[in-house]
């Protein structure tokens, strides 16, 4: 049998349980940063293009990011093409994710930071990615999760924040998603690590949702307490 248990009791049959559930309600959900580039590792254009699908996938969801990225790499996603781009075209290019007008300022002054620091690649640690303008713990985590095949650490945005404490997954709630993360790395076998966000972030998209969410056709009802409440 197995004997590992979450700080919650939780077995971890249950979260193998949910994961494959998770799954099933995302079949058709293939937009997400995570599956965009995946299999695309291995050059500093890729790496780039990670890291600038991770800002702009910030509040915005993952459709509108993906459009985004389609049409910047139609123009040529590359450190200098960005630089050569006046504000105003990178701003018509990226519109309409979320904050774009802000997006357009953090991506214009991290890339030049990245041509001039690391020869127009990106950092290949957590500290050098959350200095860049823009780049929080959860994108440097996905960062080098993507970008550098190294699972470096959970990346937890909103969805996982709000997902981990309607599941208990945390000894106590968490107010943060950066305080969601250690609790969540304390308990969580270091192998499950790299799924967690491209799971919980579609599934929370479409599911679970801040306000109002789809109790009733989620899936997860049974492993869920928070859905005694809907």
């Amino acid at each position: 049998g197995i004997l590992w248990k979450s700080p919650r009791g939780l077995l971890l049959r249950s979260w193998l349980e949910g994961r494959a559930l998770w799954r099933r309600t995302l079949v058709r959900h293939r937009s997400s940063c995570f599956l965009l580039f995946c299999r695309q590792r291995g050059s500093r254009v890729r790496r780039y293009q990670v890291l600038l699908s991770l800002m702009l996938s910030s509040q915005t969801k993952d459709e509108v990011t993906s459009a985004a990225m389609l049409r910047l790499r139609e123009r040529g996603l590359t450190v200098d093409n960005v630089l050569q781009t006046d504000d105003a075209a990178l701003g018509r290019l990226i519109y309409p994710v979320g904050f774009w007008r802000n997006k357009v300022k953090y991506i214009k002054q991290t890339t030049a930071i990245l041509k001039e620091q690391y020869g127009s690649d990106i950092p290949r640690t957590v500290k050098e990615l959350v200095k860049l303008p823009g780049v929080g713990p959860k994108m440097a985590h996905l960062a080098m999760n993507i970008a550098w095949n190294d699972v470096s650490g959970i990346g937890v945005d909103t969805h996982v924040h709000r997902i981990a404490n309607r599941l208990k997954w945390v000894k106590k709630e968490t107010k943060t998603p950066e305080e969601t993360r250690v609790a969540l790395e304390d308990w969580l076998p270091r192998d499950l690590w790299s799924e967690i966000n491209w799971l919980l972030v579609g599934f929370g998209q479409q599911t679970c949702l801040p306000v109002g969410p789809r109790c009733a056709d989620c899936l997860n009802q049974a492993l869920c307490p928070a859905a005694k409440r809907c």
